[in-house]
């Protein structure tokens, strides 16, 4: 298991490093059917293992001048509330509805990288 779950990060990383998505977008399938999680404890990973990525690449991304400390805060301040609402959400929903709604936002997903590479 533990390797699987290396395994997953290491592709989750790369994809999101050379794509500009989201790891969420390998590691909630990956987690669900290589581990076995089901669809919400994936989900409830996926975002733990943002808070190390996001902080390294903040502090990175500061380092090319590219870091805007005013709109970071104010979106991981609402962030909090809103993380909140949606947990309360999905434990009102069927597990079936939020692995319906994931598969809908990664078609959304593959389909705006499709969008933006036809356009350059």
């Amino acid at each position: 298991m533990t390797l699987g779950a290396i395994a997953i990060g290491f592709v989750a990383g790369a994809i999101a490093g050379m794509f500009g998505v989201g790891g969420g977008v390998v590691f909630v399938p990956g987690l669900v059917i290589l581990l076995g999680l089901n669809q919400v404890d994936a989900e409830a990973t996926s975002l733990l293992a943002i808070v190390p990525v996001a902080i390294v690449g903040a502090y990175r991304q500061n380092a090319y001048g590219n870091l805007r400390l005013r709109e970071g805060a104010l979106v991981g301040v609402l962030a909090v509330p809103f993380a909140a609402l949606g947990v309360a959400i999905v434990n009102a929903v069927p597990e079936r509805a939020i692995e319906l709604a994931f598969a809908a936002l990664l078609i959304y997903v593959a389909i705006g990288l499709l969008r933006s590479d036809v356009r350059e």
